[in-house]
């Protein structure tokens, strides 16, 4: 039997997303209510410019006051939507203080406050929800802290940028240069006119710690995760991916050690083999790759933002938080009892790409491959071309530490037969 008294909700933001949110729970009404058991509410929406227009939103339910909104009593769960650190976090905190539960997709926020936020949810019996901070539309929060909660995730490996992804299978499939394919994911409108959070890595990163503590049940803050932008890819790169069978992503990479006992998380351009799912990818999709102990690979994929598919994402969770309040309950809270710690990069172990601008003389091969064999870092193939004293080296390595790697390049940019190094790319998916 339905309940006919409305659970209420405040909107904290009507941007692209808060704007997708407000028009499905009008359009979608009877449909979330059916679900949920009891119909919903859009009790108010805070902004900063009331005076724009919004199309299908009561003008009575605007206001510019949304400390006030959430302190109402009355609200039974706030959408938070308006991203960044501050006013979000204390928002977020006072409405748990008068009695509301959260749903928000603040990746920012989370990754660097998510245990303090958890507390608070916990403390005063909320609720605290977020599938639309990574990914989009594509369901994962929910089935690693869900699903997969009687398994064991050993890794999650990631495409969780749709911009980056943009270009870089612009630069794949065309040939274009890196600011060419940035211009045109701006034009388009994939890229922000101040892209660096994308093209940085700051926005993958913040996803990948929310991702590992998820994953792992222990807490990895956004300064744990190591974070490397892909300004610095080039047409060469992807050239000499493609001799390997390989293309070129931007991933975020969250690993248990293979003793169990730490944790790693990273962002970084990598080279992946055309075989793995991944490298399918294309345009600006998400595609997250989940390997764990029972369950074995799974791979989650589809659009990754934009305003439809995140709104569904946060009325998902809407609808999981009022069935919640309707019986009383909480859903899961923070998972972080492995308390494991977060090892950094150098501790990371994998493939490298290394290309070499060296001399075009007798005896340069030995003097690189003597570099790597004292530093402990094995060779696996070598390709070599020069002309008029000049000549390239491209080195793929086995698996060695990135310490390890870090003292040979060290080493060799010390070495006279060696003019430069010219890139360094991880490879992974093997």
């Amino acid at each position: 039997m339905m309940r006919t008294r409305p659970l209420k909700v405040a909107l904290l933001g009507c941007g692209v997303v808060g704007s997708e949110v407000a028009r499905i729970m009008t359009t979608h009404a009877d449909d979330l209510a059916a679900r949920i058991g009891a119909p919903v509410e859009l009790a108010g929406v805070a902004v900063r410019r009331p005076a724009r227009v919004r199309a299908g939103i009561d003008q009575s339910l605007v206001t510019t006051d949304a400390t006030a909104l959430v302190k109402r009593g009355d609200i039974d769960v706030v959408v938070e939507v308006i991203g960044g650190i501050e006013p979000a976090r204390t928002l977020i905190t006072t409405a748990f203080e008068h009695g509301a539960s959260v749903v928000s997709a603040n990746k920012a926020l989370l990754a660097q406050d998510g245990a303090a936020l958890h507390a608070a949810a916990e403390e005063h019996d909320a609720d605290l929800y977020y599938e639309a901070a990574v990914a989009g539309a594509i369901p994962l929060i929910r089935p690693l802290r869900e699903s997969l909660a009687g398994d064991k995730v050993n890794r999650v490996l990631g495409i969780v940028n749709g911009t980056t992804n943009f270009i870089l299978d612009k630069m794949d499939t065309t040939g274009a240069g890196y600011q060419e394919a940035l211009d045109e994911a701006t034009a388009l409108g994939y890229a922000e006119a101040d892209p660096t959070a994308d093209v940085e890595g700051f926005d993958a990163a913040a996803k990948a710690a929310i991702l590992a503590g998820i994953a792992f049940h222990t807490r990895v803050r956004l300064d744990d995760v190591y974070r490397e932008g892909m300004a610095e890819v080039t047409a060469a790169d992807f050239a000499s991916a493609k001799e390997m069978g390989c293309t070129i992503k931007l991933l975020a990479i969250c690993e248990r050690a293979a003793d169990g006992a730490s944790v790693t998380a990273r962002v970084h351009p990598a080279m992946i083999p055309l075989t793995h799912p991944l490298a399918s990818v294309r345009g600006a999709y998400n595609a997250v790759f989940v390997e764990s102990d029972a369950s074995g690979q799974l791979m989650f994929y589809g659009p990754g933002a934009g305003g439809a598919p995140t709104a569904s994402a946060v009325l998902g969770d809407l609808v999981a938080v009022c069935r919640n309040r309707l019986n009383g309950a909480t859903g899961p809270g923070e998972s972080a009892y492995t308390a494991l710690p977060v090892s950094g990069m150098g501790e990371v172990v994998t493939r490298y790409h290394i290309s070499l601008d060296v001399a075009d003389k007798p005896g340069v091969l030995a003097q690189v491959a003597t570099v790597f064999a004292e530093h402990g870092v094995s060779i696996d193939t070598v390709r070599q071309q020069g002309k008029d004293g000049e000549a390239s080296l491209v080195v793929v390595t086995h698996r060695a530490s990135d310490a390890a790697l870090g003292g040979t390049v060290e080493a060799l940019r010390n070495l006279d037969t060696v003019r430069g190094v010219a890139s360094i790319m991880r490879v992974e998916g093997e």
